[in-house]
């Protein structure tokens, strides 16, 4: 019953971090807008792009995976699209050729 209280009061308390940034934050841009600091503003707002295209870069997002041990996952999508694949089995359409349009 601790850990559950606990994780409650984590979560809770990161909310609560969460809002007062994004609070600070608007205040901020509220701020610098009645100021008309818009060169502050590009500034501070490509440098937050920035940091968020880096910030999912360096994440992982699909999650650990390791080389050597775990095969690729399946995905056939350049051998269908060559006609290189062994066995496609597709719901839409059928497996004979079409036919040449004629303009």
């Amino acid at each position: 019953m601790d850990r559950k209280s606990s994780a409650v009061a984590t979560h809770k308390r990161r909310r609560r971090l969460a809002l007062l940034w994004s609070a600070a934050v608007a205040i901020v841009v509220t701020v610098l807008l009645v100021q008309e600091q818009v060169a502050v503003l590009y500034v501070l707002a490509t440098l937050s792009v920035t940091a968020l295209l880096m910030i999912v870069a360096w994440s992982d997002l699909g999650g650990a995976r390791l080389a050597a041990n775990e095969p690729p996952p399946f995905d056939d999508a350049a051998a269908i699209a060559d006609g290189k694949a062994t066995s496609v089995s597709t719901t839409v359409g059928s497996a004979a050729p079409r036919a040449i349009k004629r303009r």
